[in-house]
């Protein structure tokens, strides 16, 4: 039997220091933290910047991963032996018997011949021997369960006669039999040993010894390495060393490819299938003191036999180079100083050529300084070591042997780092040195290699990482892919466990790591490298970086069958803001959908996953209730009510709101009930989506999606609908057990709308209106959409990244699509009202996907007929209105609401229909109108009218007025046709009017009371005419009947209008009162021309009488009649007290009142009975109608237009207006800074309204004739009646006196003088006409004024006295004649 000694005491060869090196002087290289190592390089791990931290902050500062130190301690253990050095050449040679053999002494000579052979002849290139004289160990191995324990004895005391006591020794073992091995455990003794050696090597042990086999032929056995300067023959040694353990496999079967025929077995995924057959126990027959025993031996080896052999060799080079090599090389080194001048002789061509293939004779004193410092450097003797490589590193580089200079170099460093108490500084330039003489002169990447693991550990020990970084990144090459990547990473590792980390460095680094992973075929370091890199460049806002990285994690996590962690990636290409050009995105979504695609084949009856694309703004999800406006037909127009195309307008909305509560409250007697909510048929981001809302079955629920497409390439979604889930319930309301969770599986319960094909171009924002059609009654939960997602675009190869395995390119990919969903995810406004909520962030709930569909309702549709969209000023216009009931519920209590009553009518209540004249239906006329006779031209026709009739009562809300439909009941599929009549706002412009249409169901349902329907209408108005009116008291103090109290209206009347509606001229056909006190008698008007024609821009004025009603008529009128008296220019008059002329009166005068209110409120409530009635001597409410027509030239064809103006007249002496006026601005006042009064609101009227208190009037004749030359003065008589206008007391002083006596004033009016009294002093009871008596005196003939009289008047009780302005009104002449 024979052994071979590299197979059993791999302990004993002089590689020990790679494979197991072990630097005494550096305790941070004998201790690694694998947790922490292991930690910070998972990349799954949740904080790395927290384990970054940690290794900053810890005392050990290495930084270095599992995989590379087993790397490492593989590749150095595989490194062959070489000539320029002696680390890997044995030492000794054990040569090992069992004393069961028959004759053992003669089995140690066979292998001790068998060893000189070996080591003596030439065939054997390997292994390599350190000196000539090689020691031989004997060991006897006895096996104690089963031999003879008195025959190895005397075996053993033949061999120390033979080989000497320090040369043999007997090894006892088994002490214990196998079956006893199964009683007690003890640990395995070898596996801490043989975890370190490569599985190939186990493999050896475990087949048992090998016999010695020569095929010295064999030209397989010819082991080319990296950079060795020659082959090694490896005649006669196992199969384990042919291959060297870190070569890429080259096996041709599929069977032994992991990862394709690329994959590489590292040293780790070796451990990592050993450890997976763990069924081998070794050493379970040794007991304890078998392992002392064992210990011992391995001793007395050592102490007795080994280190003396190394002492005595160390002794003998020592003394052969002082004897051979002393003289000789001094003579040598001055015989080349002395000839060369210390130059370099010239060398051969060969030598030249190729420095590094310079061989030393094996007696060469260089090689024997070399032996003798590896010697030393093995007994850990550094500083003897240090000066041998040193000095042998001079002599090699004085023969330029730049491969053997190169190794001294290395070792000299080694040496001098790991000297006791670092008597040195560690020589880094040697290393340096070293390394680029391997790389570039020796071409030896494999011992460059070794130089640079060796150097770049030291230096991360001295926590010099910057350098060690740099080293590693300097052997970076494209000669070995799976070398340059654990060398990058470590670089990177160095980067980051710097004094002040440098991240990004870290992250680039780890890239470039995981690119050569890659290409050295290991996918899974290389996804770990780029996940670790992503940390870094997460968020950090290089979309292209984090696009790069995330589409190799992508590649990767696909390549090794992790199909979610592709998608994932994938996913973050697409839904970040990419900066990416179009084909390359393009590139992007294809990859996903192929991946996509492969993970959703895996479970396809499973739920179906989410879609990154297109984005899907939630929160602008609008939802709509309700059927989709019908367009205009002809002259049908449909009403606008609400739909997805209108804008959200906050202030619209507002306006609906208060329409709704409005006539909801006029329905519920003036109360908005507790749970009344506005009904909100469109849903959105602005609306109050606290409530669940409410749907009416057999109506569509349409769902607005925003979707936009954040890609520079088109988007194709197919087969688009929403997902929803549907809880039913039976008619009572109780819930059924089934909840129905399907998209279109139940067409029964909802139906839902496929949209085939949705296209999204490139970077556009899209909606997409889907809609479902509830059958039943229940809950409804609309949850996402699902669709195919798609592109149509061709794949296309870009950047050089080429398609997926089975990602098809061209043309085929347009049917590519992927079929997914999205979920509806709304967020609800953030909650501000409690404490609780403003220090905390909390949402309230969103609900407007969330609808319960409730039992059937009426539904309402209402057409306009004939409906303008222009008008002038004032014009009516006859339209009609047509209600529609499309359900299968009756309808009733339909009334509309309008902020503008004023605007429109339906009619008063007393006729259904405006009787037509037959002149008013010749011209189309819109009023009832009746022929008159000439002699009733320029006199009033009185009638009257309840202003109840017309919607305008006491307590009555002018806005909400109900629609008169026939028994109050619209039935279903019936319809009505009203007439409806419009009158032109007084304001020229656009006008926005709303209508509400208010109904209910006969059948009272709990939840929904009631519905609306809305509708805006737009209308466009002309300038037409623009009238004023005054009304002053008249001079006259009795009418035809005796009494006092007659006034004069004036009315101005402008024709306003630049023919914008092709418009000639007006013609005022009418003007009319309405009072319930006053009343137009007649037209007093000087003109003889009584058509009142009026062109553009020409002005009209008239002057009415104007009468109290009589006292019968005013006692027997109701509190809401009022008096309609007409005034025709024409020859028909038009009924004013009927619809629609008394419509838009009683609106308008409503309206009027109304705007009035706010300022009547501001006045203090507690003004006196007397000084309320002091006030309403100057109010009046006579109110003016004018009624015009106008003539329209439009398509060569005349049209005439009606309409009509008001005026309404509160005070006396006080112009009003048919329309507002615009207020101009005030300007600007300086600012002043002053202390506010509390001055109490006067309860005293105005002196306007004092003023009117007293009413004069001068009786004398126009002209007197006097005959100055006969009589110097003339004496005229002139009554002053004074007439009380209020019913309280007036203390009246009339004074005579002249108030100017100018000489200007003197030549107007001349002089006169008032006889008697000048000044009188009465009191005027409740409405008392009092008479003075007076007499003017003249001297000259002449034209006077007798309007001079000042007349002062004052409450009986109060002190302020204030002058009339009766006298100023108008100037009372006479005329003076001489005769």
């Amino acid at each position: 039997m024979v052994i071979f000694p590299y197979q059993k005491i791999a302990f004993l060869k002089s590689s020990a220091p790679w494979g197991m090196m072990s630097f005494s002087g550096r305790d941070s290289w004998e201790t690694k933290n694998l947790d922490r190592s292991i930690k910070a390089s998972v990349p799954w791990y949740s904080n790395w910047k927290d384990t970054l931290m940690e290794m900053k902050e810890s005392s050990l500062n290495t930084a270095t991963t599992p995989w590379f130190e087993s790397y490492r301690e593989t590749f150095l253990q595989s490194m062959p032996a070489s000539d320029h050095e002696f680390l890997n050449h044995y030492l000794a040679c054990m040569l090992v018997a069992s004393s069961s053999e028959a004759e053992p002494m003669e089995q140690f000579g066979k292998l001790s011949q068998e060893q000189h052979r070996i080591q003596h002849n030439n065939d054997y290139s390997y292994p390599k021997w350190f000196i000539p004289n090689t020691l031989k160990y004997y060991v006897l191995l006895h096996d104690v369960s089963a031999g003879d324990e008195q025959r190895a004895e005397s075996i053993y005391e033949e061999m120390k006669q033979k080989y000497g006591t320090q040369g043999c020794y007997l090894l006892k073992i088994n002490s214990r039999t196998s079956n006893q091995a199964s009683d007690e455990q003890i640990p395995d003794p070898w596996s801490q040993y043989l975890q370190k050696n490569s599985i190939q090597n186990q493999e050896s042990y475990e087949d048992g010894p090998c016999t010695i086999s020569s095929n010295k032929n064999s030209d397989s056995n010819l082991l080319s390495l990296d950079g060795l300067d020659n082959e090694v023959k490896v005649d006669g040694l196992p199969n384990n060393f042919r291959a060297h353990p870190l070569q890429l496999d080259s096996s041709s079967d599929p069977s032994n490819n992991i990862d394709g025929p690329d994959h590489v077995k590292s040293a780790s995924s070796l451990h990592e299938t050993k450890k997976a057959n763990p069924g081998i126990i070794h050493g379970a027959c040794l007991t304890l003191t078998d392992h002392d025993r064992i210990r011992q031996f391995v001793q007395e080896f050592t102490f007795r036999g080994l280190l003396p052999h190394i002492e005595k060799t160390i002794r003998q080079l020592n003394d052969q180079l002082i004897s051979r090599k002393g003289l000789s090389r001094s003579l040598f080194s001055a015989t080349k100083k002395w000839f060369s001048g210390s130059k370099v002789p010239e060398k051969s061509i060969n030598e030249l050529k190729n420095t590094s293939g310079l061989l030393y004779p094996p007696e060469a004193p260089e090689l024997q300084i070399r032996k003798m410092a590896d010697l030393c450097f093995l007994v850990q003797h550094y500083d003897l070591a240090y000066s041998c490589y040193h000095t042998a590193k001079k002599d090699f580089l004085n023969d330029q042997a730049m491969l053997y200079a190169a190794g001294a170099l290395e070792m000299a460093a080694v040496s001098a780092f790991l000297q006791q108490g670092a008597a040195r500084p560690y020589p880094a330039h040697y290393m340096d040195t070293a390394i680029q003489t391997y790389r570039d002169i020796c071409k030896n990447m494999i011992l460059a290699e070794r130089c640079v693991l060796l150097s770049a550990e030291i230096l991360k020990s001295q926590s010099k990482y910057s350098e060690a970084a740099a080293l590693l990144i300097r052997l970076t090459s494209e000669d070995s892919d799976l070398r340059s990547a654990l060398l990058l990473e470590q670089a990177a590792h160095c980067f980051i466990n710097m004094k002040s980390p440098m991240v990004r460095k870290y992250a680039f680094h780890m890239i470039l790591a995981g690119h050569r992973f890659s290409k050295a075929g290991q996918k899974k370091h290389a996804l770990r490298c780029y996940c670790q890199a992503m940390q870094v460049y997460k968020g950090k806002g290089w979309s292209l970086a984090e696009d790069h990285i995330n589409f190799t994690i992508g590649r990767q996590s696909y390549t090794l069958r992790q199909l979610d962690n592709a998608v994932s990636a994938f996913r973050h290409i697409l839904i970040n803001e990419s900066k990416q050009s179009a084909a390359q995105q393009g590139s992007f979504l294809r990859e996903y959908l192929y991946v996509y695609k492969n993970v959703s084949q895996l479970s396809p009856d499973g739920p179906l996953p989410q879609l990154p694309l297109p984005y899907i703004n939630s929160s602008a999800t609008r939802v709509f209730f309700g059927h989709d406006r019908r367009p205009a037909d002809g002259e049908k127009q449909a009403a606008t009510h609400v739909s997805l195309d209108q804008e959200y307008d906050n202030e619209s909305s507002q306006q609906w709101r208060e329409l709704e509560e409005q006539v909801v409250a006029l329905v519920n007697k003036g109360v908005i009930p507790p749970n009344f909510h506005p009904t909100q048929y469109c849903l959105n981001s602005f609306s109050d989506n606290s409530r669940f809302p409410l749907a009416v079955v057999e109506e569509p629920i349409t769902v607005e999606v925003a979707f936009r497409n954040p890609l520079k390439v088109p988007l194709l979604l197919t087969n688009l609908s929403l997902l929803w889930k549907f809880q039913p319930k039976d008619c009572s309301g109780k819930n059924d057990e089934e909840v129905k969770e399907l998209v279109a599986s139940e067409p029964e319960m909802i139906g839902t709308e496929v949209i085939s094909e949705f296209l999204i171009n490139s970077e556009e924002s899209k909606v997409a209106r889907l809609k479902l059609f509830p059958h039943h009654i229940g809950e409804l939960h609309i949850l996402g959409v699902v669709y195919n997602l798609g592109t149509i675009q061709g794949s296309t190869t870009v950047d050089g990244i080429g398609a997926l395995p089975g990602c098809h390119t061209g043309k085929q990919s347009l049917g590519m699509s992927v079929r997914g969903r999205q979920d509806l995810e709304i967020q609800g406004p953030r909650l501000n009202s409690t404490k609780e909520e403003k220090t905390s962030i909390t949402y309230g709930p969103d609900r407007r996907l969330d609808p319960i569909i409730v039992e059937e309702m009426p539904l309402l549709e209402v057409f306009f007929i004939h409906f303008p969209t222009g008008l002038l000023c004032g014009e009516i216009r006859k339209a009609y209105v047509e209600f529609v009931n499309v359900s299968k519920c009756p309808l009733t209590g339909l009334k509309v609401v309008c902020k503008r009553p004023e605007f429109f009518t339906f009619g008063g209540n007393t006729t259904a229909l405006t009787p037509l004249s037959p002149s008013a239906s010749e011209n189309c006329s819109a009023y009832k109108t009746v022929v008159t006779e000439s002699t009733s031209v320029c006199t009033a026709l009185t009638s009257s009218a309840s202003s109840v009739d017309f919607g305008i009562g006491i307590g009555s809300q002018p806005e909400v007025i109900p629609v008169p439909l026939p028994d109050t009941v619209l039935l279903p599929g019936a319809s009505v046709q009203l007439p409806l009549w419009l009158r032109g706002p007084d304001e020229e412009g656009v006008h926005e009017i709303n209508f509400l249409f208010y109904y209910e169901s006969v059948k009272k349902l709990p939840k929904i009371r009631h519905r609306i329907l809305r509708h805006t209408a737009v209308i466009c108005t002309s300038r037409s005419l623009n009238a004023r009116a005054t009304v002053c008291r008249s001079n006259s103090l009795e009418d035809e009947e005796g009494r006092g109290g007659n006034m004069l209206v004036f009315v101005d009347v402008e024709n306003i209008n630049t023919s914008e509606a092709g418009v000639k001229e007006f013609h005022i056909v009418q003007v009319s009162s309405s009072s319930k006190h006053w009343k137009l008698q007649k037209s007093v008007n000087l003109s003889e021309n009584k058509d009142a024609k009026l062109g553009s821009r020409e002005k009209g004025k008239f002057c009415f009488k104007a009468i109290r009603c009589k006292e019968k008529e005013v006692a027997t009128q109701s509190s809401e009649d009022y008096t309609f008296a007409d005034i025709i220019f024409g020859n028909e008059q038009i009924i004013s007290s009927a619809s629609p002329c008394a419509d838009f009166f009683y609106r308008s005068l409503s309206s009027e009142l109304k705007k009035a209110q706010p300022s009547a409120h501001t006045e203090k409530q507690s003004v006196e009975d007397a000084v309320r009635l002091i006030q309403k001597c100057s109010e009046v409410d006579l109110n003016v109608v004018i009624l015009w027509k106008a003539y329209v030239v439009e398509d060569s064809k005349q049209l005439i237009l009606e309409g009509q103006h008001h005026v309404i007249l509160h005070t006396v002496g006080k112009e009003a207006y048919s329309s507002p006026q615009k207020q101009e601005p005030p300007e600007m006042e300086p600012l002043k800074f002053f202390r506010p009064e509390n001055t109490a609101v006067s309860s005293r009227p105005s002196v306007e309204q004092l003023s009117s208190l007293i009413k004069t009037s001068l009786h004398y004749p126009e002209s007197l004739n006097h005959p100055f030359h006969q009589k110097s003065l003339c004496l005229v008589p002139v009554t002053l009646l004074l007439s009380n206008c209020s019913k309280a007391d007036v203390d009246v002083i009339v004074d005579l006196r002249h108030k100017t006596t100018s000489p200007e004033s003197l030549e107007i009016h001349g002089s006169f003088t008032w006889l008697g009294q000048t000044q009188y002093k009465l009191q005027l009871k409740s409405e008392e006409i009092h008479s003075l008596q007076l007499k003017a005196c003249f001297v000259h003939t002449g034209v006077y004024n007798l309007g001079t009289p000042r007349v002062f008047a004052k409450l009986s009780d109060q002190v302020t006295v204030f002058e009339t302005s009766q006298q100023n009104s108008m100037p009372a002449l006479i005329i003076i004649n001489n005769v």
